[in-house]
């Protein structure tokens, strides 16, 4: 038997507390958006989940094709009643239960879950969006922390952190001090006509959204692009900041500190995307 919340159910072999990704956050995670049955990016997140267990050091299964989850994806979004609307999809893939740090196999199992969307396509927020640094604690440099796995407390904190102090976003440091991204996604920071975000080699998520719009710069000559440190110093003196997430899309930062931000590289960025999603290129 076991005591969840004062009551007592009975044990059995899919009890949550021998899940290793419930247990000791041994476990990586997708997020996915999908328009109409569409799985946007899914070539990325593939690979993405693919390198991420493989550096977790995951048995993957020959049989965890991207064919095989595209087509459970869908089916689940059609059991769902969500082949016409926009979803999230979540893939979390842990090890199978068992042993303590060590774990007895490096076996895994997974699980799809799906919420609904209210939009098809990316938009511009109208709120405003003001944001903090968060100074508690730090996101090592390494290769662990450029991984999406269920070991995200200081995230966590810094939302508590930022939500207590009534910010809407914090930008998380690593232990070089250098920004690598926001509680939720990349970031980009803009000046004149460059555009920089951290490199991964800072510790910073290496997420889709953050590789299609790479993509995208490098295709508009009148943008310099980097994959460069930024400092805190450079906030005050950019011209636009904004956060990027598969969910999201391009959410801008409006204000830091004193000093205010425009949103236009936004705004013609976002264009670019929800064209690119429309055509299916």
């Amino acid at each position: 038997m076991i005591n969840i919340n004062g009551n007592l159910v009975k044990d059995t072999d899919e009890s949550l507390y021998k899940n290793r990704g419930y247990a000791y956050g041994d476990a990586v995670f997708e997020t996915i958006r999908v328009n109409a049955s569409d799985i946007l990016f899914w070539e990325d997140h593939y690979f993405r989940l693919m390198a991420s267990m493989r550096i977790l050091r995951m048995q993957i299964p020959m049989r965890f094709t991207p064919e095989l989850l595209e087509q459970e994806i869908k089916e689940l979004i059609k059991e769902s009643g969500l082949e016409k609307k926009a979803a999230r999809i979540k893939i979390i893939v842990h090890r199978i239960s068992g042993g303590l740090y060590t774990p007895k196999s490096n076996e895994v199992e997974y699980s799809i879950s799906v919420s609904s969307l209210d939009s098809g396509f990316y938009h511009i927020p109208e709120t405003l969006c003001e944001v903090t640094l968060f100074k508690d604690h730090y996101v090592a440099a390494d290769l662990l922390s450029t991984l999406k796995t269920n070991n995200k407390i200081t995230n966590i904190l810094a939302g508590i952190f930022a939500k207590e102090n009534k910010f809407d976003n914090c930008l998380l440091m690593n232990s070089n001090k250098m920004i690598i991204e926001a509680l939720n996604g990349n970031l980009f920071l803009v000046k004149g006509n460059t555009i920089k975000t951290p490199p991964i080699v800072d510790g910073c998520l290496k997420g889709v959204l953050r590789t299609q719009l790479l993509r995208i710069l490098k295709e508009l000559k009148d943008y310099e692009v980097l994959e460069a440190s930024i400092s805190p110093f450079e906030l005050q003196k950019a011209d636009e900041l904004f956060v990027t997430n598969v969910i999201q899309g391009i959410v801008p930062i409006t204000k830091f500190r004193k000093k205010e931000y425009t949103v236009e590289i936004s705004k013609r960025l976002l264009g670019i995307l929800n064209t690119k999603i429309r055509l299916n290129t």
